[in-house]
C-alpha cells in the first residue's frame, strides 16, 4: 500500500507539473501604439537638441575669458579669432562649428551669449537648431565675428 500510494503520488506530481507548462492557446501581440503629442515628444528635433545640450553642458569648459582678453585687447598679432553667438531664443541651443582641422559644438543657454577662440582665416561651417529653426551658415572668418540668434 506504501507503494502504491508513493506510485499515485509521484504520477500525479509529474501530470501536474507537466500540465502548467503546456499552452496551447496563441494569443496575439499587442504593442502599444505611440500617439502623436501636441506639444512635443521626446523625438521631436527640439527635444534631441535638449538632451544633447545637457549631456555636453556638463563637460564644456567655456573660453569667454579668452574671447574677451582678445576682443579688449590689441590682438591683431594672435592667430585666433572669436566667434561670439547671441541666443535670444527661448530654447537651449548646440552650435556647431566646423573647420580645416577644427571641430567643436558649443553648448548656448537660452537668453545667453556663447564664445569661442578659433584659428584666423579659415571657411567654418556653423550650424545648430533653436526650438525646432535650423540655422547654417557657412562663413570665412578673418576677424571677430558675432551672431545674433532667435526663433
Amino acid at each position: 500500500m506504501k507503494k502504491y500510494v508513493a506510485f499515485s503520488a509521484a504520477v500525479i506530481l509529474l501530470l501536474n507539473s507537466c500540465g502548467s507548462t503546456v499552452n496551447t492557446t496563441k494569443y496575439p501581440v499587442r504593442k502599444p501604439v505611440a500617439k502623436p503629442s501636441v506639444t512635443g515628444s521626446s523625438t521631436t528635433s527640439a527635444a534631441q537638441v535638449e538632451r544633447e545640450y545637457q549631456a555636453l553642458i556638463k563637460t564644456y569648459k567655456s573660453e569667454t575669458a579668452e574671447v574677451l582678453t582678445y576682443l579688449l585687447n590689441d590682438s591683431s598679432n594672435d592667430p585666433r579669432t572669436s566667434i561670439t553667438v547671441e541666443n535670444s531664443s527661448r530654447c537651449n541651443m548646440v552650435l556647431t562649428i566646423s573647420g580645416n582641422n577644427y571641430y567643436k559644438k558649443v553648448p548656448i543657454s537660452a537668453n545667453k551669449i556663447g564664445a569661442v577662440m578659433v584659428p584666423k582665416n579659415q571657411n567654418y561651417n556653423l550650424s545648430g537648431m533653436i526650438c525646432d529653426a535650423v540655422y547654417q551658415k557657412t562663413k570665412f572668418i578673418s576677424g571677430p565675428y558675432e551672431v545674433k540668434l532667435s526663433n
